[in-house]
This record gives C-alpha cells, structure tokens and sequence, in this order.
C-alpha cells in the first residue's frame, strides 16, 4: 500500500475518533472490549498503525478511558462483569475457608464424641461383668 493523502489520514482519523467516542460511550461489540484491539477492529485499521502512524489517538483513548476508570465511569459490561466475578471469587473463598474450619470444628467434636462414647460403652460393660462376679448384687429385672 502506498502512502495515504491527506483527505484519506483525515478520513481514517475521523473513524478511530468516531470508533473510540462510542467505545467510551459503551457501544461495544459482541465479543470485544473498551480496549485498543477492539478500537482497531472498530475503525478499521490495524493495531500496529495505531502504534505506530495514529499513536497519539490510541494515547488519547487510552487516557479518556483512564479518566473514566478513576471516575468510576465503566461503560465496558465486561470488565464490569470481570470485577464482579473476581469480587464474587474472593467471597466464595473467604466462604470456603470458613466453612473449612467450621467442618475442622465439628469434626474435632464427632471424634471427642465417639471416643467419650466408645469409653462409656466399655465402663458400662466393666461394671456389668463386676455385677456378674458379685453374688451379693441381684440385677433388675430386663425390660421386655
């Protein structure tokens, strides 16, 4: 390709302008982003002319994009929907961890359970056969 005349430079400046307005204003297309690949593909021209022939509007994207970010401003619904499934990450783990040491907990207990149990049971087993041995102690009478 040859070099651009002045009328086409205007032209193809006006698209990546026209294409980053409506980035920022959160005309995203399916599958894309409020990013620098999808203002590419917007106005129709590569990344690398963006690098390298238009840098100054990629840097004046990215810096109206920022503005907006510190302003909480975020028309990008996937990168709202990120933030909010990382957010939502953090809870389930914190969750998790919780659940964790209460299923520790109660797992503690169960064996203190059944250890108290397994030593009542052989205490109540003890004091049967001492009342077998011993003539002098009449059992009661077994329920039917």
């Amino acid at each position: 390709m040859g070099r651009v005349s002045h009328q086409q430079r205007e032209q193809i400046e006006s698209r990546i302008r026209a294409a980053s307005d409506r980035l920022l204003r959160g005309d995203i297309p399916a599958g894309g982003g409020c990013d620098v690949k999808t203002l590419a593909a917007e106005s129709g021209v590569t990344r690398a002319a963006l690098y390298s022939t238009y840098l100054h509007l990629k840097e004046e994207f990215e810096a109206r994009r920022e503005r907006q970010r510190s302003l909480n401003i975020d028309n990008d619904q996937r990168e709202k929907q990120i933030r909010r499934l990382k957010d939502e990450v953090v809870k389930l783990r914190q969750w998790l961890a919780e659940r964790d040491a209460d299923i520790a907990v109660h797992e503690q207990f169960r064996k203190s359970a059944i250890s108290r149990l397994a030593a009542q049971h052989d205490e109540i087993v003890r004091l049967r056969d001492a009342l077998a041995d011993d003539d002098k102690v009449r059992g009661l009478p077994r329920r039917s």
